[in-house]
């Protein structure tokens, strides 16, 4: 790792888009080259809100010039997910569809206007506009997806970017996070706090305090590299942080809970420090009179990573390639909880509702 590739990571510079060398495709895409030819794939499909998924043999589509066809190894199985397939997300989808937005696999094909890949790329894809990633294939606007290292394991990247990449512009973007930092993460066990624990720990050397459930869930945190992780409770983590910050406050608090943990929030934040407002855990919107944040002139921040994706695309794909380079230099590294294969989705859904994962769960298509 040179120095100069280091501090453009840190400080997210310009970067020249290059193109990674054409790989050989991989022993499964050989073995399986009669898969271009297959006219229908397997996939988990919604026909109902509020039903389990029904694995059906799907028929295959055409694709339009800037389409890429891709082989779907692994799919992150995310809240949001949950969301739709229970009709409370914000973005409403109509049954039937594939749900399934972060997929990691391989091209099989791609439109004739694709020029940055070739068949047998790896490759990771973003898709919530279309969604599709529970399935053995899907199609992805080339926009939407970014080559990676074929070393990279198609479970970490379909566990790394939607989650990083979120962390990454909330801590480094808009908060400004350095090794003189301290940094407080609640909901540090999901998939955004260890992202957020991890980025601020490994990349950014800040000191981190992790907020969690559990005491197993605190073990895990701490294994990322918090200063100290402990579970809820109001009076506890006033005292660390006051431990930690000589009583001052934490610079950056990272919360990815609301409700009343966000008011919480603005009690262990110091003066000019910063709040990033990153999710919902709790499905609570909190309600705050802006008056609170006069007495420390305390920043509150707001962060989507979709809505980058359609203000500043192109820091939303510097973004995206920035967590994979990190990745690829082993900096950072999502965790995986648990995974299951397609014929497990009900399974993989409830391990999420029943609050059972830390990091992220994976859904194995091949």
């Amino acid at each position: 790792m040179t120095t100069l590739k280091m501090q453009r990571l840190l400080n997210l510079g310009a970067k020249a888009i290059s193109l990674a060398p054409l790989q050989q495709p991989s022993t499964w895409l050989c073995g399986r080259a009669n898969i271009r030819n297959a006219s229908t794939y397997k996939a988990a499909v919604l026909r109902e809100f509020g039903q389990d998924l029904q694995i059906e043999d799907i028929k295959r589509k055409k694709l339009q010039g800037n389409q890429v066809r891709v082989g779907v190894h692994s799919c992150g199985v995310n809240a949001s997910d949950v969301l739709m397939i229970e009709n409370k997300y914000d973005k409403k989808f109509n049954p039937p569809f594939v749900p399934g937005f972060e997929v990691c696999g391989e091209v099989l094909e791609m439109g004739k206007e694709v020029t940055t890949m070739a068949v047998g790329s790896k490759v990771i894809g973003i898709i919530k506009e279309g969604l599709g990633g529970y399935a053995e294939e899907c199609i992805v606007s080339e926009q939407d997806l970014w080559t990676v290292d074929h070393a990279v394991s198609f479970d970490s990247g379909a566990a790394l970017v939607d989650t990083y990449a979120t962390a990454l512009i909330g801590l480094n973007r808009r908060a400004a996070v350095n090794e003189e930092s301290t940094v407080l993460v609640t909901a540090a066990a999901g998939g955004l706090g260890l992202a957020a624990v991890d980025l601020a720990t490994s990349v950014y050397k800040a000191k981190v305090i992790g907020v969690c459930g559990t005491e197993d869930k605190a073990g895990l945190v701490r294994q990322k590299g918090a200063w100290a992780a402990l579970k809820y409770n109001k009076k506890h983590i006033d005292a660390k942080v006051n431990e930690v910050t000589d009583g001052k406050g934490v610079n950056v608090v990272f919360d990815a809970i609301g409700g009343d943990t966000f008011v919480d929030c603005l009690s262990w934040v110091c003066h000019e420090g910063t709040v990033v407002v990153a999710g919902f855990a709790s499905c609570v919107i909190p309600h705050i009179e802006t008056s609170i944040l006069l007495p420390k002139a305390v920043s509150l921040v707001g962060l989507s990573l979709s809505h980058y994706q359609q203000a500043n695309n192109a820091v939303y794909r510097q973004v995206v390639e920035d967590v994979i380079d990190m990745h690829e230099m082993s900096l950072i590294n999502p965790h995986i909880s648990a995974r299951f294969n397609i014929e497990q989705t009900a399974e993989a859904l409830d391990f999420l509702r029943q609050r059972k994962s830390t990091g992220k769960v994976i859904l194995e298509l091949r």
